[in-house]
């Protein structure tokens, strides 16, 4: 078969079957084009893409002004390694400290590799400036987290697809239940070696659980108390997904260590980062932690262009505003529904769930319907449909998603 061959869906389907490794389970759809909140497949016909790439894709597919940033500097310098200075990646930082609010970045590429990057600095600060003893940080997590699929995250796991068979696992974490500030405090309370607290503000592949208000405030205090690093990963809340420009801005929360990815570069390019204050990223020494790609040219004009459109474009503000008016028309439909019985999340970071048992191919089923009907969305741990559009969708767009939701939810009705 020739490469620039035009393949149908199904000889795509078959090529990645035979030839890919079985680590995804897709929803039988192939892409091959995409604009703003659409996407094509092969055969042409046209979706709204619900799903934004697990939010990376929050400034919409092929933003012109992302584009044209990552060709014009790939056209001039695409990788050094950093045994050189580039001339972009100080712009960058600065660029983004300054957006952030923190003093220095530490550029790397993946979401797992920034939470990677993060544990390794949360315990270098733990040794060396609250002086718990060599190997014996603790860092709290939660249950049911999603912060990657490397060895140590999946070692924090409580997922059994992602940890059975990958064993042995990495020691020095603690499993707490979310959204509870009374376990929270016991465990900060009963162990002298934790040295930080590792939290999403949303679990978002757990099935988009928004905590109660005022968990993530009452737990920066504590964190403060015992003198713990909160480390808020918004690799998937981030970049003006729930309204805000962090979902921890909800609650005016400013965390010791911000892990960001995905929509850092609007889906163009692996871009993420670790952001913290010079107290605590001061630790990290040449040699210490690094990556051939982490804060490469190309990166780095990407992801300014990327941070540029969100504040241009007043995304976190058009997440809140339609975000609201997607859970009240999915509410209005819920109440006289059998088939859904909540709808919950923040901006445009949205849940419905579906009155199924988790192991029911029930909301697999209506996803395929939703292709059908023009939209795509995939489920989350089986009975969970997560709904995340690029936060460039117009009202228009938004409520004619909503109607073939709805229309496509009647479907299964008893």
């Amino acid at each position: 078969m020739a490469v620039l061959e035009q393949l149908t869906s199904q000889q795509a389907i078959n090529l990645e079957h035979e030839y890919g490794a079985h680590n995804y389970h897709p929803l039988p759809v192939v892409l091959s084009k995409g604009e703003g909140v659409y996407v094509w497949d092969v055969e042409g016909k046209k979706y709204y893409d619900f799903l934004s790439a697990y939010s990376a894709v929050n400034q919409g597919h092929c933003h012109p002004k992302i584009v044209g940033a990552m060709v014009a500097q790939a056209q001039q310098l695409t990788l050094t390694s950093r045994a050189f200075y580039n001339d972009m990646l100080g712009k960058y930082e600065k660029f983004a400290c300054d957006y952030f609010g923190f003093d220095k970045l530490l550029p790397m590429n993946t979401g797992a590799e920034a939470v990677e990057t993060a544990l390794k600095l949360c315990r270098k600060w733990a040794y060396e400036v609250k002086g718990i003893n060599e190997n014996e940080a603790e860092i709290i997590v939660c249950e049911n987290n999603f912060h990657g699929r490397t060895t140590t995250i999946i070692s924090f796991s409580n997922d059994p697809i992602a940890r059975k068979n990958f064993g042995p696992y990495t020691k020095g974490f603690i499993k707490i239940a979310y959204d509870n500030l009374e376990a929270l405090e016991t465990a900060l309370k009963n162990n002298a070696n934790v040295a930080g607290f590792l939290v999403e503000p949303i679990q978002g592949e757990a099935g988009v659980y928004v905590p109660s208000e005022g968990y993530l405030t009452k737990a920066k205090a504590l964190c403060e108390k015992y003198n713990v690093l909160f480390i808020a990963d918004e690799v998937q809340t981030g970049i003006a997904r729930t309204g805000k420009l962090l979902a921890v801005d909800h609650e005016n929360v400013k965390p010791d260590v911000l892990i960001l990815g995905k929509a850092l570069s609007g889906g163009a390019y692996p871009v993420s980062a670790v952001l913290a204050n010079n107290n605590i990223m001061d630790v990290i020494k040449p040699g210490n932690h690094g990556s051939t790609f982490g804060g490469n040219p190309v990166a780095a004009a990407v992801a300014i262009a990327a941070l540029n459109v969100v504040k241009d474009e007043n995304l976190a503000e058009r997440a809140e505003q339609l975000g609201q008016l997607f859970r009240d028309k999915l509410n209005e439909f819920i109440k006289t529904s059998n088939i859904a019985s909540l709808v919950r999340g923040k901006g445009l970071l949205n849940a419905i769930l579906i009155n199924d048992d988790e192991d029911s191919d029930t909301a697999w089923n209506i996803c395929l319907a939703l292709r059908d009907n023009g939209l795509l969305a995939k489920p989350t741990h089986g009975n969970i449909i997560r709904f995340a559009p690029p936060l460039v969708m117009t009202e228009e767009q938004l409520l004619d998603c909503v109607s073939i939701i709805i229309k496509t939810l009647k479907q299964f009705e008893n």
